[in-house]
């Protein structure tokens, strides 16, 4: 599998979002590279990512990716930070897997509970023949960006970087598409209990309500259910994109959270 190992310290694996590339992710990767060894990848379905998918085992397919790129990086345990979709794998893989798990940073995550809007459901007619149109509604996603620049003309810069990002790392329709429909086959009681491990420390991070519009704040803050000693936080002046517009202001939310948990690890080992 090709991972992508940047960086020394504490490791953090960050999962990406439904569109798959880690690189839509590079700025929040350079920022917390710059104080943690970050191992991220594509997923696993992702041709770039030498990863093993099998369609029938849905979700399972990519929480497996977890568990692969910690044994490629020879790291017996990590945090595990999923952004989007990529926080819903990174849930199934520390409820399952908390051995191997040190700490949990779920970011503007899917909950078990989401399911696709009438827009979604309207791209998910036609996947290849809507992309134009999908790109193009993104438009929506300006104010954001805007706001998070603090200003206009900043904005337009910020917004041309990350659509450069998406056409030098397109993303697949049909398979954004597909990884959506995996989300029907997942019971939402079983698939509940499944991501419930309240003894693994857990940060959720989530944009401001107004300014996200992909995933509703709400919904991430479910995940408050599953991990009651969860802290929670806001990424102030971003909504669903605040990791790649604010990526600074992102890793100093991540990690002094991810030290403190390791410094208490090392205290536990050294009495242990």
């Amino acid at each position: 599998m090709n991972i992508i190992d940047r960086g020394s310290g504490t490791p953090i694996v960050v999962i990406p979002g439904i569109q798959g590339r880690w690189e839509w992710m590079t700025p929040a990767i350079d920022a917390l590279a710059r104080r943690c060894r970050v191992i991220t990848f594509s997923l696993a379905d992702e041709p770039s990512s030498g990863g093993r998918f099998d369609e029938h085992r849905g979700l399972q397919s990519y929480v497996d990716q977890v568990r692969d790129a910690l044994d490629a990086a020879g790291l017996r345990q990590a945090t595990i930070c999923g952004v989007s979709y990529g926080g819903l794998i990174a849930a199934a893989f520390a409820a399952r897997h908390p051995d191997r798990t040190s700490s949990l940073v779920l970011v503007s995550a899917l909950p078990p509970s989401w399911r696709p809007d009438a827009r979604v459901r309207f791209y998910l007619r036609a996947p290849r023949v809507l992309a134009p149109l999908f790109m193009l509604a993104s438009l929506r996603m300006y104010r954001e960006i805007a706001i998070a620049s603090d200003g206009f003309i900043p904005g337009v810069a910020t917004a041309a970087q990350l659509g450069w990002r998406s056409v030098t790392h397109m993303f697949s329709p049909s398979r954004m598409a597909r990884r959506i429909r995996l989300l029907d086959a997942i019971d939402v009681a079983t698939a509940r209990a499944s991501v419930a491990a309240p003894a693994t420390p857990a940060l959720i991070i989530t944009g401001e309500p107004a300014l996200d519009r992909v995933v509703p704040v709400s919904m991430t803050r479910e995940y408050l259910q599953l991990w009651p000693g969860a802290r929670v936080t806001t990424l102030a002046r971003t909504g669903h994109l605040g990791s790649m517009t604010r990526p600074v202001d992102f890793a100093d939310l991540v990690v002094p959270f991810v030290e403190r948990v390791d410094e208490r690890n090392d205290d536990w080992r050294q009495v242990g």
